[in-house]
């Protein structure tokens, strides 16, 4: 193997959490063969893998993680525009998401405008089907590139074979696929997609339905994002989280809700607000337990944050204690979002 190995390789730096132990030990990659090799590599020997990017949607136990953590810097994004087809664009693996949302501004690229301020990186995008107010990943996804452990080849995955769905898809919960890169397919123009998120439309002063430039909508989702603690922030502990830590339920239609609880239709049931029925159950912002380093966000309900020092113990007794007091309010079992290493609610 020609990448560097590194022992005893704290993670919780690593992380946007900044929580979980040590690594045994820890490559990191630069290209997309250098990713290949340090796979193929640990399952020959039979260690235990974990790969990382951005680290944003991740909560590693304390004890840290007893094999190979393979740390994915991979780099490139590679256009082809044509007046015809728009743009495709194909990203590397470890391509900073935020990075690519920009760019894709700055060149008329549209449909993840409103993805601005995501932490993590462009691979991890479609293992849970990224998205946030009213946009998600799968309708830009044309395809994505993948090294197959079973087969041990790389193979490429048309986004009909994807298994795409809400905050999730064939990628999620398995660990039989390595994203290498994503090909995009975007439209042209300098104006946004619909809006159809009624927060982000009320930011904006427009209607549900409209169009505007988008930087403008842009700067209004970061404008919201850093309002909830969603933009990362090295002073501000807000930000020192994993993003939304429970996934909004979806529930049948005949379920029995509260008149004023948030909801939206979908093929599936009634969508429900989490942030909402976390703060109806008792849990408001800046809610922790006593002694407690970890605390729900003082800026938004579905955000669990480390408040400095904080044990990944820590966190998941505050995940506990919400997911229990809604189930007992409302009868409605929440689902974490972050990917749980070495640990559970």
């Amino acid at each position: 193997m020609t990448s560097q190995i590194r022992l005893d390789v704290p993670l919780a730096d690593l992380t946007t959490m900044r929580v979980g132990g040590l690594a045994r030990d820890l490559v990191e990659v630069h290209t997309s063969e250098e990713l290949i090799e340090a796979v193929s590599s640990a399952d020959t020997e039979g260690i235990p893998l974990l790969v990382l990017a951005g680290g944003s949607n991740v909560v590693i136990a304390d004890e840290g993680f007893a094999g190979r953590v393979v740390l994915v810097r991979s780099r490139g994004v590679e256009p082809d525009v044509t007046d015809c087809y728009g743009a495709w664009v194909t990203v590397a693996a470890g391509e900073p998401w935020s990075d690519l949302v920009e760019l894709a501004v700055q060149e008329e690229w549209v449909g993840i405008e409103a993805l601005a301020g995501i932490p993590g990186s462009a691979g991890a995008t479609p293992v849970q089907n990224v998205g946030a107010y009213g946009q998600e990943v799968a309708s830009t996804i044309a395809r994505v590139e993948v090294y197959d452990r079973q087969t041990r080849r790389r193979e490429i995955i048309p986004v009909a074979d994807c298994g795409f769905s809400y905050r999730t898809s064939r990628f999620k919960g398995s660990d039989r696929y390595i994203i290498l890169s994503v090909v995009f397919q975007f439209k042209r123009g300098d104006l946004s997609e619909a809006i159809i998120y009624p927060e982000l439309a009320q930011t904006l002063g427009a209607e549900i339905g409209a169009r505007v430039p988008m930087t403008k909508l842009r700067d209004a989702v970061l404008e919201l994002r850093a309002s909830k603690g969603m933009v990362l922030d090295e002073a501000d502990h807000d930000t020192w989280s994993s993003g939304s830590f429970f996934l909004n339920p979806v529930v049948p239609t005949d379920f029995a809700l509260p008149a004023d609880a948030p909801t939206w239709a979908t093929d599936e049931g009634v969508k429900v607000s989490a942030a909402w029925l976390i703060q109806q159950a008792g849990f408001d912002r800046g809610f922790t337990l006593a002694g407690s380093r970890a605390a729900i966000s003082s800026k938004h309900t579905l955000a669990i944050t480390n408040r400095g020092d904080a044990t990944t113990r820590e966190v998941l007794d505050l995940a506990r204690a919400i997911k229990v007091g809604v189930q007992t309010t409302f009868d409605i079992t929440l689902r974490s979002e972050p990917t749980l290493v070495g640990c559970e609610i």
